[in-house]
């Protein structure tokens, strides 16, 4: 016994190929199933929210006039390029805090005036975003 169906009269014929376009790859048929971000840019915002970010220290009137001495001993040996390590403070583009950096590599200018050291790499470094500069240099101070 064999139920009358809708579809039984197509049901034994051939798959139909068009003679005049080509038939879609099996890649692009899947990718018409595939899910869809409906908000676009959604996971990229789950995910920044989720990246750590660092306060910046604010440095007391000790440490401050220390690092002061130790602008005043670069500016000094300036002609010689001396070899320090900078770690300052990077503020981050998109959102509150930001991170530390280690700078280390030669010295080419402390510019006072625009309170920026730059290295012989071309590192510009804010003098005011500084929280510790050590090198040879100033094993004297300590």
């Amino acid at each position: 016994m064999h139920m009358k169906s809708k579809y039984d009269e197509i049901m034994g014929r051939p798959h139909h190929v068009s003679k005049t376009r080509p038939q879609m790859p099996m890649s692009d048929r899947a990718a018409q199933f595939a899910p869809f971000a409906a908000l676009t840019g959604y996971d990229a915002a789950i995910k920044e929210t989720g990246r750590l970010t660092d306060d910046k220290i604010e440095l007391d009137e000790e440490a401050l006039t220390a690092l002061d001495m130790k602008y005043q001993l670069l500016m000094d040996a300036l002609d010689d390029a001396p070899e320090v390590t900078i770690t300052y403070f990077q503020p981050d583009e998109r959102k509150a805090g930001g991170k530390y950096i280690m700078a280390t590599g030669a010295l080419k200018k402390v510019d006072d005036f625009e309170r920026r050291i730059t290295m012989q790499d071309g590192t510009k470094i804010p003098m005011d975003d500084v929280i510790s500069i050590d090198g040879e240099l100033f094993s004297s101070l300590e």
